[in-house]
């Protein structure tokens, strides 16, 4: 793929994370656990699991939209929680879609529940107390149910997305 072309798809992936991460931050989840959100950008991070052929190119996706949202509307502690439910998810995703025995809504799931692992490992650490792990199966369920909900809008737009022009180049170039 022509590095241009794939600096500016990598690009647009980015700022549609991005999008959905600052626009989750105005919908009130009042009834999923406390601290639990939607996750919208991982919706980005799964299409681009599906339509990108270099998978480290959805590492670097994942990484960049985490770093400059904990820029935009955090700290270092955003920074801290983000990359370890990012990458966590990310890895258990990768992991799952290459055994090829999972569907894309349980590898959302699993994305989802990881996520929220990543992210208790780092609290139990920075609060330094391993009781903060009884919060990870509600956590779970939030996660697992997030990441199907996130699971079916990808099934939704990857079949749409697929038929673009856009996408059709990437594969015939990678």
């Amino acid at each position: 793929m022509n590095n241009t072309f794939r600096i500016i798809l990598l690009g647009i992936f980015v700022a549609q994370s991005l999008v959905l991460y600052i626009i989750e931050g105005f919908i009130p989840i009042p009834f999923i656990a406390p601290g639990a959100k939607l996750g919208l950008a991982n919706l980005i991070t799964i299409i681009a699991l599906y339509s990108l052929p270099r998978k480290k190119d959805v590492f670097f996706i994942v990484l960049l939209r985490i770093i400059l949202s904990a820029a935009f509307a955090g700290g270092i502690n955003t920074l801290l929680y983000s990359i370890a439910g990012g990458v966590c998810s990310l890895l258990s995703m990768l992991l799952l879609q290459k055994t090829r025995l999972f569907s894309l809504f349980g590898i959302s799931a699993a994305g989802g529940i990881f996520h929220n692992v990543g992210q208790v490992i780092v609290a139990a650490c920075i609060v330094e107390n391993i009781h903060i792990f009884l919060y990870l199966p509600v956590l779970s369920l939030a996660g697992a149910g997030t990441g199907i909900l996130l699971g079916i809008i990808a099934t939704f737009t990857l079949q749409h997305i697929k038929k673009l022009p856009l996408i059709k180049r990437l594969h015939t170039l990678s």
